[in-house]
């Protein structure tokens, strides 16, 4: 076979016989969906304003993601404090956040009743409303803001000390630094981040459903829930999952289109340098940044825990059963995500060209959970009543959601285990299940449960497929939480987002640091 780099074992053909599973799992729906559409086209004008505003909130968010995330990551990167480490934890916090506790959080501060428009009204001023597309671009930039700092702060600090002690040699003021920097840095890194955003903000759904405000602020995924849900035109609704599909395709082309790679030349990883052209201005531009970026970042949370804590008791048993239906297809979830994503792994890592592996395996980053929860509707339908199996359906989704996350973790760290160990443990006639053992799963231990990690806590955090078609006693805990806030039940939907937030934040942490544990032993 003229794509192997060594023979295939009975794992790496399995990793291909997962990822021919998973693009029939993803096609297959997807297919449902296209041969159920109506044909010839016919959007209504309703459709037409959810592709508009789907793209407006979408470059919006993005726009405002990364231009708020320069400076901070300008400060996190220039800047050696106390606390620096923990405070770039906490910022991360609302990526891992489950996006309906996330809402109710920017509510406590930002809504109707919250802390700014109380102060508003001390002050004698007029109260600001957060529905409609300021709320859904406000949730946004609340959720993405962490992942463009991430990324554009990755940028800066692939720049060699030694590139910067030449310019600190040469007397380079702030201006240069920008110049010669600075702006080819962000060049190279602000497109890629700007649509991977964008990508991610067109497929969002909870936010919409919370804070759309009406049928003015209706994005493309909120309409194929309504068509679905609420008036059961599957046709209506399959027209619309292939729309949503074209538009993920397309910023997805594009994002892959303006990735360059950034020129930083190469260094000894010797730790970073003051940077050059530094003044008292400059610092306090930074504490700036880094202080309204925590607080915008921070208050939220702050609020669902102020707010939450004292209703925990309180909360009816309904949701405590869906907070155990919860942790229970979180867990199922990411077994299954895990046993696909690591022989799939294995499988790229010994490929010389595997990129179309990738790529099935990537599907569902194009295809919305939305659409592919539609399908399978569609394809169960004629075989029996799908409401029953909204529970394994869900679980399903959610795992092929999480799959990119988990490989993007493991595939780095699955060559280099390859490259070196693997080899090793073929020179000493080690195969099968001893050589996965002893010489590739250690080295992937803390990868395997940073991604297992992300894939619980996505699960936990889904408002999505479950939203299609479950019933009264199947739904999870983001289900319920959405139905005491729909019932005004404020209190008991506070207590239960502070619920949903402490389990989905300890799951997180004990795969990660479980993995954390399993490779330090070995």
């Amino acid at each position: 076979m003229a794509t192997r780099a060594r023979p295939l074992t009975a794992m790496h053909w399995t990793g291909a016989a997962f990822a021919a599973l998973v693009a029939l799992s993803v096609l297959g729906p997807l297919g449902a969906v296209m041969a159920r559409a109506d044909w010839p086209p016919a959007l209504g004008p309703g459709d037409w304003a959810a592709i508009r505003f789907t793209l407006l909130q979408a470059a919006l968010s993005a726009a405002l993601s990364v231009t708020l995330a320069i400076p901070v990551a300008r400060a996190l990167a220039r800047r050696r404090f106390a606390g620096r480490r923990l405070l770039v934890t906490l910022m991360g916090a609302p990526f891992l956040l489950p996006v309906i506790v996330a809402v109710l959080g920017l509510l406590a501060v930002f809504g109707r009743a919250g802390w700014l428009n109380d102060a508003l009204a001390a002050l004698g001023l007029g109260r600001i409303d957060v529905y409609g597309l300021q709320g859904v671009v406000l949730a946004h930039v609340f959720l993405n803001l962490p992942l463009a700092v991430r990324l554009i702060l990755q940028g800066w600090q692939a720049i060699p000390a030694e590139r910067v002690r030449l310019a600190t040699s040469l007397g380079f003021t702030s201006v240069d630094m920008r110049r010669q920097f600075e702006r080819p840095l962000l060049r190279a890194v602000l497109p890629g981040a700007a649509l991977l955003i964008f990508l991610i903000c067109t497929t969002s759904f909870a936010v919409a459903l919370i804070l759309g405000g009406g049928p003015a602020s209706t994005t493309v995924e909120l309409a194929i829930y309504q068509a679905f849900r609420f008036d059961f035109d599957l046709g209506r609704a399959a027209l619309l999952g292939l729309i949503q599909v074209a538009i993920c395709l397309g910023a997805g082309a594009l994002a892959f289109g303006a990735i360059r790679r950034q020129e930083v030349g190469a260094g000894l990883d010797r730790p970073p340098l003051p940077w050059p052209g530094d003044t008292p201005i400059a610092r306090l531009g930074d504490a700036a940044a880094l202080i309204a970026a925590a607080l915008f970042l921070l208050l939220p949370l702050v609020a669902v825990l102020l707010k939450g804590l004292p209703a925990l008791p309180g909360l009816p048993p309904v949701v405590w059963e869906a907070a155990l239906r919860s942790v229970l297809l979180a867990l199922a979830s990411t077994a299954l995500a895990v046993g696909l994503a690591l022989p799939i792994a294995l499988l790229v890592a010994r490929l010389r060209r595997p990129g179309l592996v990738e790529a099935l395996a990537f599907l569902t980053i194009a295809v919305s959970s939305l659409v592919i929860g539609t399908g399978l509707f569609l394809l169960i339908r004629p075989f029996g009543n799908p409401v029953p199996l909204a529970l394994p359906v869900t679980g399903l989704v959610n795992a092929l959601v999480a799959l990119p996350f988990l490989l993007r973790a493991l595939v780095p760290a699955a060559l280099q285990a390859d490259a070196t160990q693997g080899k090793l443990a073929e020179a000493l006639g080690m195969t099968g299940a001893a050589r996965l053992r002893h010489a590739i799963l250690p080295r992937l231990a803390r990868p395997l449960g940073f991604g297992a990690g992300l894939a619980a806590a996505f699960s936990m955090g889904d408002l999505g497929v479950i939203a299609l078609f479950s019933t009264p006693g199947q739904g999870t805990l983001p289900l319920e939480m959405y139905r005491l806030m729909g019932s005004y039940r404020t209190d008991d939907a506070q207590g239960a987002a502070v619920l949903l937030m402490g389990l989905t934040l300890a799951l997180f942490w004990v795969f990660d640091r479980g993995g954390r544990l399993d490779a330090a032993t070995r």
